[in-house]
């Protein structure tokens, strides 16, 4: 920072009474530069993330492209043409890219540290995170959003009459679940609607995803019934499978995805209807968890049996199928624009982390001891513990229960992975 702002008190006064907005603009640009002078990408990445204002010096500030100039010499980000005269791509984009690799590198061998955040009074079944916030539900009747900075609880959201929390979703406003054989929507501020019965009545749904301003609705007769959230009314009937719908996702390119107890997964579209492809395996078990990754086209399932697949939609042929468990796998999912990691969970506790191009383990995640005894049973309480790594030959099987509680949902965030079980735990593993 510049010396000669720093004078008496007379000086600073009558310097400042003659500062035009464009120098203060001018002296706060400075600042930050020289704050930012002093991070990491992968902090740089995060605080990039911040705000448009904080964006927009990093981005476009000579900093960024002479760490990221630097980066390149050492050989950490490259050129899509091996130019000698530097990388080619824009710079926010090899910031991103060099982000994501550390965060591959963290999940494949970093140090895990865990935090058990008590969310409900009884097994918590389902968990979303946006937006640095996250919406659990539970056996308790009741949704709770959270700070993940803090872990602090900012919302409670009560399910209507006490009826069974089927699924979840929310935005920057609303929150909208499947409550029962209905769809529920919650204002931020905490006051409900519901559906109208002749409309937001359907056999029993499973599952349920939401991009606003649609709901999409896997129902148990095969079905997937799609809601528009603004007009309260169902805009679409679409034939998925013969059997239940028992999970489902959507994509950018408005293609709905859908998994069945049957086996196999249908490709609709969303505004058409029409069936696109369908994608089998030799696993006919059934269909208990999906994801889609846009920026690979691979969709990834997990089975009843203890199984991880992995297609490709350009092609729709199976590229992988790994026996990962041998229960049911119940969720997976991986980082958006990470091509390279998938984490999976299920009924026998243990986070998994594959290789998402081959479908190979790479590391298996227990925790590294036991809640103590003498833990507060308020909700919001939490405590710290470590988890490990297990080797490649030690058996699932000698590992207490206590250290690997069933996963009933994950959600993989930058070099964190959320876990939900049926313990009233919520679980926070960061790999350092």
């Amino acid at each position: 920072m510049d010396i000669s702002l720093i004078g008496d008190k007379k000086r600073r006064s009558s310097s400042s009474r003659a500062r035009s907005p464009t120098t203060i603009h001018s002296l706060q640009h400075e600042i930050l530069c020289t704050i930012f002078s002093f991070l990491d990408f992968f902090d740089l990445a995060s605080c990039s993330a911040v705000c448009k204002t904080w964006s927009t010096v990093i981005n476009k500030s000579k900093l960024l492209r002479v760490f990221c100039r630097k980066q390149w010499q050492m050989g950490l980000a490259g050129s899509s043409n091996g130019s000698s005269d530097g990388p080619e791509k824009p710079w926010e984009v090899i910031l991103e890219e060099m982000a994501v690799e550390r965060h591959k590198l963290a999940l494949q061998d970093g140090r895990i540290r865990v935090d058990h955040l008590r969310g409900h009074s009884v097994g918590v079944g389902q968990c979303r995170k946006k937006m640095g916030l996250l919406l659990t539900g539970g056996g308790d009747k009741v949704m709770r959003l959270w700070s993940l900075e803090s872990y602090k609880c900012v919302g409670e959201y009560p399910t209507p009459d006490k009826v069974h929390l089927v699924d979840f979703d929310f935005d920057e406003s609303k929150i909208v679940g499947l409550v029962g054989t209905r769809i529920c929507i919650w204002r931020r501020n905490a006051m409900r609607s519901i559906f109208p019965s002749c409309e937001g009545t359907f056999p029993k749904g499973l599952c349920m995803r939401y991009c606003d301003p649609e709901a999409v609705v896997g129902c148990e007769d095969g079905t997937a019934r799609v809601f528009d959230m603004y007009s309260k009314q169902c805009s679409q009937i679409i034939r998925m499978h013969a059997g239940p719908v028992t999970c489902l996702c959507l994509s950018d390119d408005q293609l709905i995805l859908s998994g069945s107890s049957l086996g196999g997964i249908t490709i609709s579209g969303l505004s058409s209807g029409e069936q696109v492809a369908k994608l089998s395996s030799n696993d006919s078990s059934g269909i208990k968890t999906l994801c889609f990754n846009p920026g690979s086209h691979l969709v990834f399932a997990g089975s009843a049996a203890g199984y991880a697949l992995c297609w490709d939609v350009r092609t729709m042929k199976c590229l992988w199928e790994t026996r990962v468990s041998p229960n049911r796998v119940y969720t997976l999912q991986h980082m958006r624009n990470d091509a390279s990691t998938l984490a999976v969970g299920g009924i026998d506790g243990v986070l998994r982390l594959l290789n998402q191009s081959t479908g190979e383990v790479i590391s298996r995640c227990v925790l590294d001891g036991y809640l103590s005894s003498s833990s507060q049973s308020t909700i919001g309480a939490t405590q710290r513990m470590r988890g490990t790594r297990l080797s490649e030959d030690t058996p699932v099987e000698s590992i207490l229960s206590t250290r690997r509680p069933p996963i009933t949902c994950l959600i993989v965030g930058m070099r964190k992975v959320i876990t939900t079980h049926y313990d009233k735990y919520i679980r926070i593993w960061k790999f350092e």
